[in-house]
């Protein structure tokens, strides 16, 4: 961890003290948004009970923050190129912290359900502009080292949310959930304020046809999602799909004629970085799917408790903090395409061999295949993301951030649909992970077309590198 810190000759991004301050503002403000959406699951019941509304209405309180976090995050991310990113994680960190202290003082549905839309928009813009910020404190030959860092906090955030929310309800009421995020917020808004890298923001236009195109073209997405998820009437389903793939459509035709694009298609244009953002896409299609299948696979299937399905769960994201910080080092010195590989390798093995468990399997049998499945997602993440960062310009970056976070968002959403749909046909569920299978089929494919590009690109760095010591 002290590498992170320590500082060479040459280096671009901060100096090695500055960064820790900064990388703890962000440490912060992700565990805030990451925690938030599992601790807040475990709670739907006490809220339906504290607020005398049904469980079907209850679910909203996870729902829109969900949607209205995903639908802004290339808004977000667009945004902070004129008020800097800075200024937006500030203001992002700020907004989530208000509106946490609204949600804990809320005593209906409706206000609680307008402060978690509000906590939404504040997690978006801290989200979107995350790694972005990650390649702006460190330096590049640190990169890996330091999105490992950042998948470790992700994986930390999901395996201590359901802990920490059942801890909280055990001795206190639910609106102390939120209360959590009080003092956090403070600390992580000073904290950036101070730390984070100061620049100045592009002058120009904002590209708000765009922004108008891209919240309706994500939120009929999830809108849609949502409703397959919650088996909603087909003519439902299709009615928020039509109006997400028109508004696609008059989103790419802005994208290319505006002065400053929302997202500017360029980037698009290098391989590796559209070949990583597939992997990454399809790779969340098939976790998205899994850690849903899953819960009733243990409990419906193999009958354990909700208590013990959720200890089931614990090695996956424990092997991704274990395994992700060591993959970010590794992918700094080898082909960071070959890593990832072999992580989907391990986890579409891991997927399969959860597809083939009968309902009189053991826990052994069940920890080493999520364990399987943990150490191969933690080995491909963060070199991965390292590729989607480092394959575009620098002034490309908060783009390049923003297609990332909605690439695992959209994927994530995607994946908890096809359980829903697939459960509705009466297909088993044992049939969805073989579909989780397949996507990451599909994932480690993107991933192998791109690897002889990335070790070409790496001989590139190495040569240039010796040069510039031979004139030295």
């Amino acid at each position: 961890m002290s590498r992170l810190f320590d500082s060479r000759p040459g280096d671009d991004g901060l100096p090695g003290p500055a960064r820790r301050l900064a990388v703890l503002a962000l440490v912060l403000g992700t565990l805030m948004a990451v925690v938030d959406t599992t601790m807040v699951n475990i709670a739907l019941p006490s809220i339906a009970t504290g607020l005398e509304v049904s469980a079907s209405r209850a679910v909203w309180v996870t729902n829109l923050f969900q949607i209205s976090c995903a639908a802004f995050l290339l808004v977000f991310a667009a945004l902070s190129e004129l008020v800097s990113r800075r200024r937006l994680y500030v203001a992002g960190v700020g907004v989530f912290t208000l509106a946490s202290l609204g949600s804990a003082l809320s005593t209906s549905l409706e206000s609680l359900l307008v402060f978690r839309a509000l906590q939404g928009l504040g997690a978006a813009a801290t989200l979107s502009i995350g790694p972005s910020l990650y390649r702006s404190i460190f330096p590049s030959r640190l990169l890996g080292s330091a999105l490992g860092l950042s998948a470790m906090v992700v994986a930390a955030g999901y395996a201590a949310g359901p802990a920490i929310g059942g801890l909280v309800l055990s001795v206190a009421d639910w609106p102390w959930l939120f209360a959590l995020h009080l003092p956090l917020g403070v600390i992580a808004v000073v904290l950036a304020w101070r730390a984070l890298p100061r620049e100045t923001g592009r002058r120009g236009g904002f590209d708000m046809a765009g922004a108008l195109l891209s919240v309706a073209m994500l939120g009929g997405f999830f809108m849609a999602m949502d409703s397959v998820g919650h088996q909603a009437p087909a003519w439902q389903v299709v009615a928020w799909l039509a109006l997400s793939i028109a508004a696609a459509w008059g989103f790419l035709r802005r994208q290319r004629r505006a002065t400053h694009p929302l997202l500017p298609l360029d980037i698009f244009a290098e391989p590796r970085f559209s070949l990583a953002l597939a992997a990454q896409g399809t790779a969340f299609v098939g976790q998205g799917l899994a850690f849903v299948a899953l819960s009733f696979l243990f409990q419906q299937e193999m009958g354990f408790s909700p208590l013990e399905t959720a200890w089931l769960f614990t090695p996956w994201p424990l092997a991704i903090m274990l395994v992700g910080p060591r993959a970010g080092r590794l992918a700094d010195r080898v082909n960071p395409s070959l890593l990832a590989s072999t992580g989907l390798s391990l986890l579409l093995a891991g997927l399969v061999s959860l597809a083939w468990l009968d309902a009189g399997a053991g826990v052994v049998d069940v920890l080493w295949r999520m364990l399987l499945c943990g150490v191969g997602f933690g080995l491909f993440q963060p070199p991965n993301n390292r590729e989607l960062m480092s394959t575009v310009p620098r002034e490309r970056s908060a783009s390049a951030s923003g297609a990332m976070s909605t690439s695992r968002t959209v994927g994530q959403s995607l994946g908890v649909a096809l359980v829903g749909a697939f459960l509705a046909a009466g297909a088993p569920v044992q049939a969805t992970l073989w579909v989780g299978g397949a996507a990451c089929l599909v994932a480690l494919s993107a991933s192998l077309a791109r690897t002889p590009l990335a070790g070409a690109a790496q001989a590139r760095r190495r040569r240039a590198a010796e040069s510039s010591s031979a004139s030295d």
